[in-house]
Parts: structure tokens; sequence; C-alpha cells
């Protein structure tokens, strides 16, 4: 069943082929949550791109055969098709994934259960009174709503009120209390919906009923982990005021009680940093996921807000729906993408400079006290001192002379990608106690061995030829949770190969060939 359903997809790839072609590799991940592929034909004499063809019902029918005879889900397969109509396909289960197309090489999960501590694991927890009242809370509701009836001309209808026991069967499934102004609310009113159409009575979000609330909460109440092509360098920015919001992308004391409809809510914050009040309103969701949003330090003052934008004419009104008008909070942290200016706005967060004149000077950032991310990309740098009193986890940079010594002891730093233009020295970075992610696949490093002594090094991204040079020293971090092999031109057998080094089991890798009648 399986070789049938390879020869199928080979058939396609060969059907579809261009004039001229010598050869086709095709790289796929398939299973029931989706396909993804990529490659193309090898043509010579042309510089034209020639991708392979959409061949996702066969892939399909495919991972569903494998899944059967091997029980993976999903999995890695690569093709590779020739004009004799010979081919040869490989697959494994998805601990390796071809990242052709999104950074070249391979990665191999080591430790499929490590997950990189969050960004908010040293923050300061905050040890004060929550700001929200509940009759005050309950009297600016009953103001707001009696606000917009005037406007509308009419009151309008809201769902009854969600009982005590509601309330408590919420709070235990939820493992935490509402804050006191908000379960007030829910005394007046189960959210502002009634079949299933929202009021929309929260700056254009709609409140959501207590049931909707609990299941929301199961949803959001973790960080949804992306794989180690996207966690392994990311960052979560603070929130603004600095200090108000834990840095992470999920929590479990975040209980959202308003929908955007759009993957974004209003939650309430019972868990607050060191400069935030329990009960707090922030926004978390889809577009928050680096950085969530400080919006009020408790139901009671969002509706007093609310309140005092009706009182002033600020909104719009359409039909039988108000539209409260107020700024747009920023989504994401501040940032600068470009060169950096001689003077940097105090609450940088991330710097990404693009193909800028080399050596870019970082003396500029010296003053940015709150930079976590800084990437050089596609230019080099000679000096790294300003970095080291930097609160910056994500660097990526190109060294063009100079050393990583600015480095050491550096305590925030948790990845770096490093690139040189002449033999380095990476001896600095065994001091650095929080690095967990490492790419030195763009540098020339004088001695590899050292990665060994690294305290808690759990990503690491290098070339074929450096790790042939590290393993055969039998030097690899035994800390390692996941590895790259960062060659565009690898092959899924040079991986399965590589990742067998590492202490992967691949002897059970699918491997079926064929020729196709022509």
């Amino acid at each position: 069943m399986v070789e049938q359903a390879a020869q199928r997809v080979a058939e396609k790839i060969v059907a579809s082929a261009p004039a001229g072609w010598t050869r086709v590799v095709m790289a796929a991940k398939a299973g029931r949550g989706g396909i993804s592929l990529s490659g193309g034909y090898t043509v010579p004499g042309t510089s034209r791109r020639h991708p392979v063809p959409s061949v996702f019902a066969e892939l399909g029918s495919l991972a569903e055969a494998v899944r059967k005879v091997r029980g993976w889900d999903p999995m890695t397969v690569e093709i590779v098709c020739r004009p004799s109509g010979e081919y040869e396909l490989v697959a494994f289960a998805d601990v390796i994934t071809s990242l052709r197309g999104v950074g070249g090489g391979f990665q191999a999960v080591l430790d499929p259960s490590y997950r990189l501590p969050p960004s908010d694991s040293g923050q300061e927890e905050s040890t004060a009174p929550p700001a929200g009242d509940p009759e005050l809370a309950v009297a600016r509701f009953h103001a707001y709503m009696e606000r917009r009836a005037a406007i509308l001309g009419r009151p309008e209808q809201l769902p009854p009120p969600a009982s005590a026991a509601a309330l408590d069967r919420a709070e235990r499934r939820i493992g935490r209390p509402l804050p006191a102004d908000l379960r007030a609310l829910y005394l007046i009113a189960d959210g502002d919906g009634i079949d299933y159409e929202h009021r929309y009575l929260l700056h254009d979000n709609g409140w959501l009923a207590l049931e909707d609330l609990v299941a929301v909460h199961a949803d959001l109440c973790e960080p949804v982990w992306y794989g180690w092509e996207l966690g392994w360098n990311s960052v979560v920015f603070d929130a603004d005021p600095p200090g108000t919001v834990r840095r992470a992308g999920g929590h479990p004391a975040w209980v959202p009680f308003a929908t955007g409809e759009d993957g974004n809510y209003l939650a309430v914050d019972l868990a607050p940093a060191g400069n935030g009040r329990p009960g707090q309103v922030i926004r978390v969701g889809r577009d928050y996921d680096e950085c969530p949003v400080y919006v009020a330090d408790s139901v009671t003052s969002l509706l007093g807000r609310h309140l005092e934008l009706l009182e002033l004419g600020a909104y719009e009104k359409h039909d039988d729906h108000i539209e409260l008008v107020e700024p747009e909070p920023r989504r994401g942290p501040e940032r600068i993408v470009g060169e950096i200016p001689g003077e940097v706005p105090p609450g940088l967060q991330a710097v990404h400079v693009n193909d800028a004149a080399s050596p870019v000077d970082l003396a500029p950032l010296t003053g940015a006290a709150n930079l976590r991310l800084l990437h050089l990309n596609r230019c080099a740098t000679t000096d790294l001192a300003p970095v080291r009193t930097l609160p910056v986890e994500s660097l990526r940079v190109t060294l063009d002379g100079g050393d990583l010594t600015p480095l050491e002891g550096h305590r925030h730093l948790t990845s770096l990608e490093l690139g040189s233009t002449t033999p380095i020295d990476i001896v600095a970075l065994r001091t650095v106690p929080n690095l967990r992610g490492l790419d030195l696949s763009r540098a020339v490093v004088r001695d590899l061995t050292v990665l060994a002594d690294l305290p808690d090094l759990r990503y690491l991204a290098l070339t074929a030829r450096q790790w042939t040079a590290l393993l055969d020293e039998g030097k690899a971090p035994h800390t390692l949770a996941a590895a790259r092999l960062t060659d565009d031109d690898a092959s899924l057998v040079e991986a399965l190969t590589w990742a067998a080094r590492l202490g992967l089991d691949t002897g059970d890798a699918l491997r079926t060939a064929g020729s196709l009648p022509l």
C-alpha cells in the first residue's frame, strides 16, 4: 500500500516536469494536521525556479498508508525522481523535519518533552492589592448602559444574570476566583450576547458568557509552542508601562472575558508582574503572542474610560451599534527596523538592522535599557561592547574582527546566532548562564569542542562539516533537546545518519524505490 501511494506521488511529479530537467527533490511534512511541501526541479542552463507541483492529495494518501504501518503522524518524507523514471522515497517520524524553504536543512528533536523556560520566569510578582471596586463597577455599568440607551433611543437587551452558583462553578474550573468587580458584572448579565449576537459593549469586544469564558481560558491558558524552528530564539517583550504584565505568551492566571472575534481577547490578569495590580485588564491572543498589552488597572477603570468616551462624544453611531473612538494600542514592542539612529527611544525593545553599511556602530544602543532583541541582518559589526550591559536576550550578529569577550557572564542572553569573517574563539560562551539556543553555522569557530562545556545549551545549529568535527571528538552537548543541520542541500538520508549520531534511533526509517513506466 505504501509502495503504491509512493508511486502515485512520483507519477504526478514526473508528469509535471519541465523540459530539460535532470532531477527533482521534493520534501514534505504530511499528516492529519495538514501538509506542507517544498522542493524543485533541476534544469541545467536556466536560473528560473521550477517548483514541485501540488501533490497534496497524493501525499495525504501516502501519509495515511505510512500511519497504518508505522504509526507516524505527522511524518517527514523526501522523494527524488529522475527522467529515467527511477525514484526513491524516504520517510521518518516528524522528530526529524525538513526545513527546506524555511531556512534550510533539517531539524531533529531529541527531547520532545522539553520546553524552553518562559521569559517571565525571573520576573518580580506584584504584591499590590486589586484596584477594582465591585460597587463602583456596577454603578458605572448602569450609567454606561443608560448613556448608550440615550444615544440609541432605546435600551439594549442583555442576557439574564449568572447565578452565584454558576460563578462558583466557573471559578473552580478556571482554578482561581474572578476579580470582585468582574464577578459583580456577571450578577447583572451573563455576558452581552443573545442568540449568538453580541452587543459589543467593551470597545467593540463581545462580553463572553461564563461558559464561553471557561472554554476560552482552557484554550489559551498556556503559551502556544510553535516548534524549535521558531521558538529557539523567540522573545516575549514587556508591556507598556514596563513591569505591569508578565512577559509570557499565555498564562493560567490570564482569564479572557471579552472577544474581538478575531482570535484576540480582553482578559483579567490575576498574576501581574511587579508594577501591576491583580485584576488588571490586558489584551492577549493571536496578535499578542510576543507582547501582551496593558489596558487598564481593573474592569472598574475600563468601564470608567468607556463612560468617559461616551460623555466626551468620542464615539460613532452605526444604526444599532455604538463604536467607541480611541487610539488603537500598540500590538508589539517599540522597535527599530533599519539603521540605528543617533538617539534611541527609551522604550526601545527590538532592533533589526538590515543591509546596513558595515561595520555597524552599536554604541548608540548603550542607553537602550529595555532592549531585548538585537538582530543584524546581512551586515556586520566589529565591537560587541555596547551589548555588555544591555538586557538583550536574542542576539543575531556577524563579527568582522572583534571577539565575544563582551558577552562574558551576560545573564540575559538566551539565544545567539553568530557569523564571523575570521576564525573566532567561543570560550566566553562558557560563562553565559542562560544561553540555551546557539547557531554557529555562519561562523568560523576555532574550537567547537568548547560547546560541550556550555552549562544548559538546548538547541544547536551547525553545518554538516561542523557537526562532523564535533561528533568525531565526542563533544556534542549532552543537554541538547533539539538540533539543526543547516546545509540546504542535505538529503533526508544524510539527516538520518546525522540524527543517529546524536542518539536518535533512526533504524525504522521507511524506504522504498521503483521505476515508472515511460
